[in-house]
């Protein structure tokens, strides 16, 4: 029974260490004030929304590459969770199981909850990415976190995601290989696309238009540069309800 009461005892002291850690988080909250340099028992609540998530641990170690996009160094960015902004944060995307990760001190990671998260940024390479959550399914659409590329009316955005090919390597080693989606969400739904056909299909009234403002625009448009496709739907958008 002692033996149990000091197992106990270090985990209780385990637990209290990481939350200890967890609150010296790189991250700090900023609000329409700003951010607040005295303590504070509102700052001490929000920046608790950061800690809602588990320690997180790498499931995949022995596949060649790696599971994030743009890195796997932790890239700085911003978090909203619940509608509160942290800045200053440190971040890496796993687009692998469509998780946010943040660094916390004692080389502890934390998967963010998902559930409470909105929006993030991640700055890369001078340009900085703007990813919301999108409230939908892998069956009506891409569910969870989204490059956003456009937002007025409709939406553009790409879903990026990395799977496990087994054995890819030389026939030994498994790897990832990443691939996206192009996604438009107009007047409620979701319509993957890839081409010029599909925004035609979509605003089928603006067919001729579209040809016309492609052709006058001289654009070029690939699902290989999905940002190629943002004049042409945001044209459609504005061209008429």
């Amino acid at each position: 029974m002692r033996t149990l009461h000091i197992l106990k005892h270090k985990s209780k002291y385990k637990s209290l260490l990481i939350a200890a850690a967890l609150i010296l988080s790189l991250c700090s909250a900023s609000g329409a004030s700003g951010f607040r340099t005295t303590p504070d028992s509102r700052d001490s609540v929000d920046r608790q929304l950061l800690f809602n998530g588990r320690i997180w641990r790498n499931l995949y170690s022995r596949v060649r590459g790696d599971q994030f996009l743009f890195s796997s160094d932790f890239i700085p960015g911003s978090v909203t969770i619940n509608g509160k902004t942290f800045t200053g944060c440190s971040l890496r995307y796993d687009i692998c199981n469509d998780q946010l990760l943040t660094r916390a001190g004692q080389n502890i990671i934390i998967q963010l909850n998902k559930e409470m998260v909105s929006s993030f940024t991640m700055d890369y390479l001078f340009q900085q990415w703007n990813f919301m959550k999108i409230e939908g399914d892998t069956v009506s659409g891409p569910g969870g976190y989204g490059l956003v590329l456009y937002k007025g009316n409709s939406s553009l955005f790409v879903k990026y995601r990395k799977i496990v090919m087994l054995l890819a390597i030389d026939n030994k080693y498994d790897a990832f290989e990443q691939g996206q989606k192009l996604w438009l969400q107009k007047d409620g739904r979701f319509y993957q696309i890839s081409r010029v056909n599909d925004i035609t299909d979509i605003y089928i009234d603006k067919k001729q238009q579209i040809t016309n403002f492609i052709r006058t625009q001289r654009l070029k448009v690939s699902r290989k540069k999905p940002e190629s496709f943002i004049p042409l739907v945001e044209f459609c958008d504005k061209s008429g309800k």
